[in-house]
């Protein structure tokens, strides 16, 4: 099981290591005082990817990649020095200013313009086709862990509007065009599609 976030990002920290296993990853991340009471064995979000605190030690905490994490992330091209954005999980008592965001990543979009106007930064993405039905226009999405509203939805993209503040306490300020970022769909919107799904096709979905 994974914990919950809200895709409201908490600190942006940075990579000091990143090293490549046979199978698996090690990462160490520096990061400011609002992470410095960590537990080890705590799940936060990195760059909106569910991961684990194995390792905690002042500003500096340690976490482990699977295989499957690094086929279905941004994080197989991390190197030292990159910024990532950093969420803690929810607990009861967390007020919900996003959407609800698992950490587990459905796939890897890639940034195909960045213009920056009067009071927002407008940015477009493109994704894999197949992620089409779970992209709503005006639906929420989490990118690099970031709650954020989708519109412009077509040919395969969608367009998003950073505001100001967003633009500067997260790690998207550091993005160049061609950048790889994780998007994790709105979960609620898998599950009305897939309800939608078996009503509309009994037969494909297993439903009797």
């Amino acid at each position: 099981g994974c914990a919950m976030f809200s895709g409201i990002i908490e600190a942006v920290g940075t990579v000091r290591e990143f090293v490549h296993g046979e199978e698996s990853a090690t990462m160490t991340v520096e990061t400011d005082s609002k992470f410095r009471n960590l537990e080890n064995g705590e799940s936060i979000a990195v760059n909106g990817v569910c991961l684990t605190v194995v390792e905690f030690n002042g500003s500096v905490f340690r976490m482990d990649l699977g295989t499957e994490t690094l086929n279905k992330t941004g994080f197989k091209n991390v190197k030292s020095g990159d910024q990532v954005n950093l969420e803690r999980s929810l607990t009861f008592s967390s007020k919900i200013s996003g959407h609800f965001v698992s950490g587990h990543i459905d796939q890897v979009g890639k940034v195909i313009s960045i213009e920056e106007k009067p009071g927002e930064v407008l940015l477009k993405f493109s994704h894999p086709s197949f992620l089409g039905p779970y992209i709503m226009e005006k639906g929420s999405i989490a990118l690099d862990g970031i709650s954020l509203t989708v519109f412009n939805c077509k040919d395969d993209s969608f367009n998003v509007s950073i505001i100001p503040f967003t633009w500067s306490h997260t790690n998207l300020n550091a993005r160049k065009i061609g950048d790889s970022i994780n998007i994790e769909c709105d979960m609620i919107g898998k599950y009305v599609y897939k309800a939608c799904e078996s009503l509309i096709n009994p037969r494909a979905s297993g439903a009797v």
